[in-house]
């Protein structure tokens, strides 16, 4: 049950709460997800090397890493709710404004504020429906708002397909980014987490937090965390922004490549779906490690792939596996972390993730152009991720319906 109040003190209903939160979520994902389309259309129009294509991915995730850090901080000082509608006007207005871009620099200007507002709302969400939900469901529900992801992208390879080759990849942006403005409007009455309300610490300094997410009660968790944020961030930003385009590399016209991105996609559904059942069930670690072990796998197949159906199938299991991968991480990270320093434990935890999405797609980019194989480059990734496993088996401990300190 949900203890958090609006301004007419009536309960907030777990559903409602989900749907908010959800919504921004969702408008997130699309634009991250557009981004990987639009890649493909400007290396096309603006004739752009794998090189340059490469740095529009990073430069989105190092506007992520400030975003994070930074947001993480604040909302253990001003209060969840403030830093959700912030993060969100920040990333409207600027994903709007990419549309108008005429050359690559200001494009990758728009997309670094971009990146932040994205960084800072996604740990900050999650921090806030985790301490708003009961510990018997707290990580079906955190997953269930991740499998907002899912129907973001969803809809983003739909303007894909119709949009971008018919309209152009400008208008496909500003249709993504106009409907986040009606998320804002209903997170003007959502109400902040009841742990932070109940027990935030205003003469707290940041540096106080940040030293206390590496106190000695909170080192070890930290660090599991440090290193899992980083390869699986590394992983997924290195393989699926690069999925059209690694598409047309083997072969495929730009709408074709389009639409077989688009059926893999569908599979993220089942994906959280599963996984948010599991959750509850058999815990955050088997979940972490089944569906990651399951993402290394299927991104083994999909790099070597060398028929139309093998790409399918491997295609759509990477993204069943990692995007189920993605909804535990989300519930297992504030779980790590008392209420005074969850949103600063959990922002610098996105935040180092988001140094491996700066490296991911640029390490693609310049292997591609030293014209090394996809095969090859995407076992980068599975061993990435094995070590992120590593780290979940020999540091991590189990936080199912464990209630939050």
């Amino acid at each position: 049950m949900i203890t958090s109040i609006n301004k007419e003190n009536k309960p907030l209903s777990r559903n409602k709460l989900l749907g908010i939160a959800g919504l921004g979520w969702m408008f997130d994902a699309m634009d991250v997800g557009i981004l990987s389309f639009v890649i493909a259309a400007l290396a096309i129009e603006w004739n752009l090397s794998p090189g340059q294509m490469g740095w529009i991915g990073s430069v989105n995730s190092i506007g992520m890493a400030f975003g994070a850090f930074a947001f993480g901080l604040f909302a253990d000082r001003i209060g969840r709710k403030r830093v959700f509608i912030i993060t969100l006007v920040l990333f409207s207005v600027a994903s709007g404004l990419s549309a108008l871009s005429t050359t690559l620099a200001v494009f990758l200007v728009f997309r670094f504020f971009v990146g932040m507002g994205l960084g800072g709302e996604l740990p900050v969400a999650s921090t806030l429906v985790s301490e708003s939900v009961e510990a018997k469901e707290r990580g079906r529900v955190v997953v269930l708002l991740e499998s907002f992801w899912a129907a973001g992208w969803l809809i983003a390879a739909l303007i894909s397909y119709f949009i971008i080759p018919n309209y152009g990849w400008q208008v496909a942006l500003v249709i993504t980014a106009l409907p986040a403005l009606y998320a804002i409007y209903l997170r003007l009455n959502l109400p902040d987490s009841p742990q932070f309300t109940a027990k935030r610490v205003r003469d707290r300094t940041y540096g106080q937090n940040i030293k206390a997410v590496w106190s000695k009660a909170y080192a070890k968790p930290t660090l599991m965390l440090w290193i899992l944020w980083f390869t699986v961030v590394f992983s997924y930003y290195g393989m699926f922004l690069w999925l059209p385009s690694v598409m047309v590399i083997k072969g495929f016209s730009l709408i074709k490549s389009f639409e077989y991105v688009l059926l893999m996609t569908i599979a993220q559904l089942p994906g959280y779906f599963t996984a948010a059942w599991l959750i509850e069930k058999a815990g955050r670690k088997f979940v972490l490690v089944t569906y990651l072990l399951g993402t290394a796998a299927s991104a083994f197949v999909f790099g070597n792939a060398d028929t139309t159906m093998l790409l399918l199938v491997s295609g759509a299991f990477l993204s069943f596996f990692n995007l189920g991968a993605w909804g535990a991480l989300y519930a297992y990270t504030p779980e790590q972390y008392p209420s005074v320093i969850r949103a600063t434990g959990t922002g610098m935890a996105a935040a180092i993730g988001r140094v491996g999405g700066i490296l991911g797609p640029l390490l693609v980019g310049s292997l591609v152009m030293k014209g090394y194989d996809i095969g090859w480059i995407f076992g980068i990734f599975c061993v990435a991720i094995v070590i992120g496993v590593l780290a979940v088996v020999i540091l991590g401990k189990e936080t199912k319906q464990i209630e939050l300190e």
